[in-house]
């Protein structure tokens, strides 16, 4: 199993993963030309979508346009062949998804779990490492439910999001002033991999559930708090 993140834009990610053997499957190619720098003259298996902002969409019209595969994700979104909604599953090149419905960022955004040999959660912009989405459409009732499903999630499972925020989150983390052991250790790792030029994702969600804040909330009203405390940061 290969899961690689590749850049696009200022922060985001268009996730690549395939099964040895397989071609690949592109998760939210939010622009075509680092995907296609990725894909050379070999064509994608599918292409899964989270949600409708163009910066995770817009690519995947002109990908499928020149390699002729299907395009997974919300009913809403132009050039989705293939809607999906909350259980389904996506099975492709030896893979299998569970869709999850997890509105908060915006009504109609999916996550993904993969599931099999190496299990990880594609989470686009619902939940970031030390983080999560801002509400544009929904609540943080809804948000707080989203990350509900996560729960029987693997600790093992890699958090794989939509964008390269972890450094500023993880210094918002800090200046509330909560003691969170493995935080400080978090944040040590994620500094040598960002000055590396690496990306400080994916990360094993056993991780986030000890360090993020957002993931850790007892309460829908806690994360409320949380996620205005963040948009004034």
């Amino acid at each position: 199993m290969e899961i690689r993140p590749v850049p696009a834009f200022q922060d985001n990610y268009i996730w690549f993963v395939r099964k040895e053997g397989h071609p690949w499957v592109v998760i939210d190619p939010g622009e075509a030309g680092p995907a296609e720098a990725v894909l050379g003259e070999e064509a994608p298996a599918a292409i899964l979508l989270t949600h409708h902002h163009g910066d995770h969409v817009g690519g995947a019209a002109e990908l499928a346009r020149r390699h002729d595969v299907p395009v997974y994700g919300p009913a809403d979104v132009a050039g989705v062949d293939h809607p999906l909604k909350d259980g389904d599953e996506v099975k492709v090149a030896g893979l299998t998804f569970r869709v999850m419905a997890t509105p908060g960022h915006t009504l109609d955004h999916l996550c993904y779990a993969l599931e099999g040999g190496t299990p990880a959660l594609f989470s686009g912009d619902t939940l970031f490492s030390g983080g999560s989405g801002r509400l544009f459409e929904g609540t943080a009732e809804q948000l707080f439910a989203s990350f509900r499903q996560f729960d029987d999630l693997p600790d093992g499972t890699l958090l794989c999001p939509g964008h390269e925020y972890t450094q500023g989150n993880l210094k918002f983390i800090a200046s509330l002033g909560r003691s969170i052991p493995a935080l400080e250790a978090r944040r040590a790792e994620v500094a040598q991999l960002r000055a590396e030029g690496r990306p400080s994702v994916p990360v094993p969600l056993g991780v986030e559930r000890q360090t993020n804040p957002f993931l850790m909330a007892r309460t829908p009203e806690e994360l409320a708090r949380l996620r205005k405390q963040k948009d004034q940061f």
